[in-house]
Order: structure tokens, then sequence, then C-alpha cells
């Protein structure tokens, strides 16, 4: 062989048939930890068993991003925001890194909160503001932090007293109703809307964020009463949904709930509002707020709702009128239905049992009069019950 066909063959096999070098695949490892269970003849867990993992595994639709950027209740975001940003202000004023926090550092504030004597709740939020803050992975350790704050809980609860709402009874009920009056003709939508606000949530018994999260859709009038399909509550945080029936009260045409909604419903209907929120914003020229969209800027806030509440106590010239908050619409009519003798925890939909009504709702009747109010409120409870199991009749 000459030296130019040994040229020609050392080429060929450089461009075409050398192999390529390949680096041996990593040797597969056990998976075990402490927390590892093997049954007996089952092979301890690899490496090699582990899925292989492509960019689809990762990805996310438009519509799924839409939704996770989604805002939180208002009330629930602006709460979190202020705890968070108290606890930077703090870690700024003790040379600390807020951002991821360490164990440490969220230890340590906790124990300033109890130091403060906030009450248990407040420092709950705080702790759940916090680690909501964190990337996951990121969020500190919380075992130390709650036993200290189940520890100061334990205290806390014997040296406080509990602030209750005062009750909201049937004659300040009405009181506050004979406040909704119109002189003239942009006055008149606030009056309706305030006279079905205070009604219905009266005889719903109704939470203030109830209230704030009702729609039109929701409603059904009939001839005895209000069938609310309550979607969402406190109580049902999965939002499976609960009706309950609000009875009419023709005794008293002012203070009833089926006269002060339809009045309501038909202002919307005359503004050109048929579904939606049910109880919205209303400008200084008496112009009912609504959008194509349905946007959650119709809804009033449950804040606006108290502020309501409040509103109509002092124009009624109530006593300390500052210290009725929209509870006050829960807790009377759920002493008025203890008083009668029958149990408020279904129309106020308490969990079955609760506590909190045995506490805070059940007190004995004060006077002649009082019995006289509870022995309507008995009656009216009663077709209640009656209605509540019934299909409610289409008259919206």
């Amino acid at each position: 062989m000459s030296d130019d066909e040994a040229e020609v063959v050392d080429a060929e096999l450089v461009d075409d048939h050398l192999p390529v070098a390949t680096e041996p695949a990593p040797a597969a490892r056990p998976m075990v930890d402490r927390h590892t269970i093997l049954r007996p003849n089952a092979p301890i867990p690899t490496t090699a068993d582990l899925p292989t993992y492509s960019e689809a595994d990762f990805r996310i639709s438009e519509e799924t991003a839409k939704l996770l950027d989604e805002s939180p209740p208002e009330n629930t975001s602006r709460t979190y925001r202020s705890a968070q940003n108290r606890f930077e202000t703090w870690c700024r004023a003790n040379g600390r890194v807020h951002l991821p926090c360490t164990t440490a550092t969220f230890v340590e504030y906790v124990g300033h909160l109890i130091r403060e004597d906030k009450s248990p709740s407040t420092i709950q939020v705080a702790m759940s503001a916090i680690r909501s803050w964190h990337n996951d992975g990121q969020q500190p350790g919380t075992k130390e932090a709650s036993e200290a704050v189940r520890k100061h809980a334990r205290g806390w609860a014997q040296r406080r007293t509990a602030k209750k709402a005062p009750a909201i009874r049937t004659d300040m009920l009405a009181a506050m109703v004979a406040t909704c009056t119109s002189e003239t003709d942009a006055d008149y939508s606030k009056a309706a809307r305030d006279a079905a606000l205070l009604t219905l949530g009266w005889g719903m018994l109704s939470r203030r964020s109830e209230l704030a999260h009702l729609l039109i859709e929701q409603l059904t009038i009939g001839p005895t009463g209000i069938h609310v399909l309550v979607a969402f509550s406190k109580t049902d945080q999965a939002a499976k949904g609960e009706t309950t029936f609000v009875p009419a009260n023709p005794d008293d045409p002012t203070t009833c709930p089926v006269v002060r909604v339809r009045a309501w419903l038909e202002e919307l209907r005359r503004q050109g509002v048929t579904t939606g929120p049910l109880f919205r914003h209303i400008n200084r020229g008496g112009t009912i707020r609504h959008r194509a969209t349905g946007e959650r800027g119709d809804f009033l806030t449950p804040d606006a709702i108290g502020a309501i509440v409040k509103a109509r106590a002092k124009l009624a010239d109530l006593p300390d009128p500052s210290k009725i908050t929209a509870h006050g619409l829960r807790r009377g009519p759920a002493q008025e239905i203890a008083e009668a003798g029958e149990d408020p925890t279904g129309q106020g939909r308490w969990k079955p049992g609760s506590t909190t009504v045995r506490k805070h709702y059940v007190e004995p009747a004060q006077s002649e009069a009082d019995n006289t109010i509870t022995a309507m409120r008995k009656k009216r409870a009663e077709t209640a019950q009656k209605e509540q199991g019934k299909a409610p009749e289409t008259d919206r």
C-alpha cells in the first residue's frame, strides 16, 4: 500500500467511522431516608425508578395562569399586606432579613407579638401572612412558634373578655329602617338599598361578608318570604352552598324583607341592572354602579356594609351608635330566636353544636315588651322552619 492510499484511508476513518466518546451513565443510587418503610422482599428504590420529566410536565396553560393571577378577596389581601409590612419593618429595625427569613427570625417575631400581648388570632394571621409571602420550600418552620402561641392563648383567654357587638333587636331595626327615606330622587336609591340590606341581613342572620357576595340570581321571592342561596360563607369554605329562608313580616311592612327587597330590585331594574351583585355602590347623583363585565368593583365590600349599618344606627339616634356593627344584624335575631325557645344554629349557618351560639347569643329575655317581640319572632321562626325544606317559588 502506497503512502497516498494510506492517507485516503486515514481521512475516511476520521470523517465517518470513528466512534464518538460518551460518558458512562451514572450508577443508580438508593433512595431511602429515615422515613422509608420496606416490605419483605421489596426492592430498595433507586434513582433509576424516577420518571423522566419533559417541558410539558412543568408548563401550565394561559387559562390556568389567569386563575392563579386572580386577586384574593380584598379584605384578606389587605390584612395580609398590613401584617407583612409590619414584619418587614420589625426585621429592618432589628437587623434581620425578612424575605426569606430564618426560622429563628420567625420565632423571635412571634415572641415579639406575644410580648405585646396581641390576640392569638392576630398572631395566627401574621404567621400565615409571613409564610404565604415565601416561595415553596423557603417558608420558616412553625413548630416552636405554634407552641408558643398555644401557651399564650391559654393565658390570654383568662385575661380577656370577648367583646360582643350590641344586638340589633326588632325595635332597633325598625328605627334604623325608618331612616331610609328620601327627600329627592337622588336619595331614593340609597334609601331603597339600605332598607333592603338591613331587613334581609337581619332576617338571614347574615354575616357582612355573606351580604357583600350576594347575587341577584341567588334570590327567589315568594309570597311567604325569600329563599336565599348563600354560595359561600365562613363555615362553608368549600363553597358547597346553602339555601336559607327569610320569612316575610306581614305585620310590619316597613321592616318586611320581602317588601324592602322587592323595592330595591325594582330600582335596580329601573337602572338597567338585572343580574350580578345585589348590593352595589351608588354615586351622589343616585346612579347605581354597574358594568357590562360584572366586575368585582360593583360589589359593596364588607367594610362598606359595616359603614352603612353604623351610619343608619347614628341617624336613628340609637344608644352608643359607634359601638354598633354589622354583626348586630346577626346577634339580635339570634337572641330573639333563642328566647323564643328555638335553635338559631340553622338559620345563622353555624356548625351544628356550635359553642359560639351558647356563649354569645343565647341570653334570657329582659322585659315584658321583649316577650311580646319574642312571641312574634317565634311565629316567624316556625314559618321559616316549615319553608326551609320547600322548593322556592319563582318570583324574582
